[in-house]
């Protein structure tokens, strides 16, 4: 396996973390599960502060979102690989993100 190859994998697997580790921070405090819908309060500051939060738990929300469907709606194989496709490449560039913050800030070589 090549060091790129490594490193994407790295990424994928350290999005998803933050991005689970985010959904169930917010629904420890909150009370309820994390979801898009937090953008439909309108123009309002607690909808701006969703934004950032929901670009790095996407990926988690994405997942249980499809994976419920597949069970409640019996949604199609071809919607789950596409979901999964998508969910993964969020999670790639939020964990290639977060990592080179932390690259940024010396914490990590």
């Amino acid at each position: 396996m090549t060091p790129e190859a490594l490193n994407t994998f790295f990424s994928i697997g350290i999005g998803f973390a933050l991005a689970g580790a985010l959904v169930n921070g917010y629904q420890a405090l909150a009370q309820r599960p994390a979801g898009f819908g937090l953008l439909q309060d309108g123009v309002a500051p607690k909808t701006f502060a969703a934004v950032p939060f929901l670009v790095f738990a996407a990926p988690f929300i994405i997942m249980r979102n499809t994976l419920r469907g597949v069970r409640v709606e019996s949604r199609r194989m071809e919607f789950v690989m596409m979901a999964t496709v998508i969910a993964a490449f969020w999670s790639m560039m939020s964990g290639t993100f977060f990592l080179m913050t932390l690259r940024a800030a010396g914490l990590l070589v």
